[in-house]
């Protein structure tokens, strides 16, 4: 198994070789609601909104373990895992999401380090109480309209997956085992993320990097509008 410890990286992760430009200045552009944004990313920006009497702002924050994973020419999935053990990496995800996008092209995307997927739904169509019960969104990837992100069950082919990486708690590589179909080596992206609770309608979800390692910004946003 190919490996990179990012605990000792010090750049941003570089999975594969070839890089593309990425225009970074723009916000992400979709339809959205302000507040919904703003209660994101108070967390992240050491922003504190103006006291509002008719409503509550304040936000939770507790961490997970979120992992990248596909062949390499094939979707890639992102799912999230509770935080607690080893054991519990194993486990039936808290969210499993599939992503409209080669895992090569988000590997591209990371090596500049800076990645900011939003993900959106409306909300007359996504009445859930719970943001991970949503089954379709629309996906920005920095600023970019990149189709759909959908839920869907584990497989067993996914639990064979969390076993070989249920050791791992932070890392990036190429897993053993090659995809039948050749779509390339099986990669990899774990780590540890702030979950950040807004409000029923947001969540976000921030990379946390491991001691000695810079510059790799990594967040999601789960936005109902």
């Amino acid at each position: 198994m190919r490996m990179i410890d990012l605990g000792s990286h010090g750049g941003p992760l570089g999975i594969i070789d070839t890089s593309t430009a990425v225009d970074c200045t723009k916000d992400v552009r979709f339809r959205r609601s302000f507040r919904s944004l703003v209660e994101c990313m108070v967390p992240c920006c050491g922003f504190q909104p103006a006291a509002d009497d008719s409503s509550d702002t304040t936000s939770s924050t507790t961490t997970v373990t979120g992992t990248f994973f596909g062949y390499r020419r094939g979707r890639v999935s992102f799912c999230l895992h509770d935080d607690s053990s080893s054991s519990s990496r194993a486990a039936a995800p808290l969210l499993l999401l599939e992503f409209a996008v080669p895992t090569a092209y988000l590997a591209r995307e990371m090596q500049h380090g800076l990645l900011r997927i939003a993900l959106e739904c409306d909300r007359a169509r996504a009445r859930s109480a719970s943001l991970f019960s949503v089954s379709a969104w629309s996906m920005y990837c920095n600023g970019r309209k990149m189709g759909f992100a959908v839920r869907r069950q584990m497989s067993e082919g996914d639990a064979a997956v969390f076993k070989l990486m249920q050791s791992i708690s932070v890392g990036a590589g190429v897993l053993p085992g090659e995809s039948k179909s050749g779509d390339g080596d099986l990669m990899f992206l774990r780590a540890s993320f702030k979950r950040v609770v807004g409000s029923m309608d947001s969540e976000s979800f921030h990379m946390i990097n491991p001691a000695g390692s810079t510059g790799q910004q990594l967040s999601i946003f789960l936005l109902r509008t």
